[in-house]
């Protein structure tokens, strides 16, 4: 009996120890330095140029917990709705471009929602409670939506992370609820073909911290998933107090596909990827042989449109409302 005993020690406890070791030494000292230079970053300058003062008011909705979910509402007489989602670092209101275009020739009713740890005033900023979170803010907002819309096509977008988002929907329990996914820049993951080098500049992970934690998260431990796991170089041109310039390792993993291959495997409705061929984040010529092994996607490559871009320029605008016309 004695000897069982040793034998299970030697075998369950004392590896279970030396893996919470590693992971402590990689929490304690993975945190890497901010850097500060905003000329190592991602081009805000095209956002500078729309002009904000037709934004709609900010409307909100309950989520499960009763928490606010904050959104834009663009209008359309259409049969068919998009929710579109933004990228990291900040919120819906750069999106105002594209949204408006598509519900202004009534393609779409589009509603953009503020996720949970960003926006104006955000309970904690840069956080969420859990990592499945953000799936079940938006699974609580397409049900509030759907309840308006009862016999429209439900759309899922997303710019950015916020493309990563939907690509994570996709791979979860709430998927069979869209109908079409329109992924613009989308993250897929850190290590991936579609990246360039800390996205550009924008980001700045701390590798070593978030290999740590998610050893902890496969152990079931998720006490310190509070902790920061990235931090965004943000021009302080482009900063009015209403970004996010970091995240919690919950917020981080929950803003990004769980297995992306194995989500993008999930979607059996039509895609479309709009990918600016000047991304200063992603490498465009990626992202069809990236994807396509997984799913039915179709890829436009936009001549001269940056990351931010895609969200605002003309072209892109074009190629959405063409795919568009082709759901219906």
């Amino acid at each position: 009996m004695q000897t069982v005993f040793l034998t299970v020690i030697y075998f369950v406890v004392i590896p279970v120890v030396i893996q919470l070791s590693i992971a402590a030494l990689l929490i304690m000292f993975g945190k890497r330095k901010p850097r500060n230079s905003d000329n190592n970053s991602l081009n805000f300058d095209e956002l500078y140029t729309v002009d904000y003062t037709c934004l709609p008011p900010r409307q909100s909705c309950k989520a499960r917990d009763g928490k606010e979910i904050t959104y834009r509402h663009y209008p359309a007489s259409a049969d068919t709705v998009l929710i579109l989602l933004h990228g990291s670092g900040w919120h819906s209101q750069y999106l105002l471009p594209l949204a408006k275009s598509i519900s202004d020739d009534g393609l779409a009713t589009v509603y953009t929602p503020d996720l949970r740890g960003h926006g104006m005033t955000p309970e904690r900023r840069g956080d969420v409670d859990y990592i499945e979170q953000l799936e079940d803010d938006l699974a609580d907002f397409i049900t509030q939506i759907q309840a308006r819309h009862p016999n429209a096509k439900l759309i899922l977008g997303g710019h950015s992370s916020g493309g990563g988002l939907a690509i994570r929907f996709a791979g979860s329990r709430y998927a069979d609820q869209i109908d079409a996914y329109l992924l613009l820049s989308p993250f897929l993951k850190y290590n991936a073909p579609t990246m360039r080098s800390n996205s550009g500049g924008w980001a700045n992970a701390h590798t070593a911290r978030i290999i740590g934690l998610s050893m902890l998260n496969m152990l079931g431990i998720h006490r310190f998933d509070h902790l920061t796991a990235i931090e965004f170089n943000m021009p302080a041109s482009a900063r009015d107090g209403t970004e996010t310039l970091s995240y919690s390792h919950r917020l981080n993993t929950a803003y990004a596909p769980r297995h992306y291959k194995k989500d993008l495997a999930a979607i059996k409705q039509p895609v479309l990827v709009a990918v600016g061929e000047c991304d200063d984040a992603f490498i465009a010529q990626q992202f069809e042989s990236v994807m396509s092994p997984y799913t039915s996607v179709k890829v436009a490559l936009l001549p001269e449109v940056s990351h931010m871009g895609i969200v605002v320029d003309s072209e892109v605008q074009l190629v959405v409302k063409d795919w568009l016309q082709t759901l219906k």
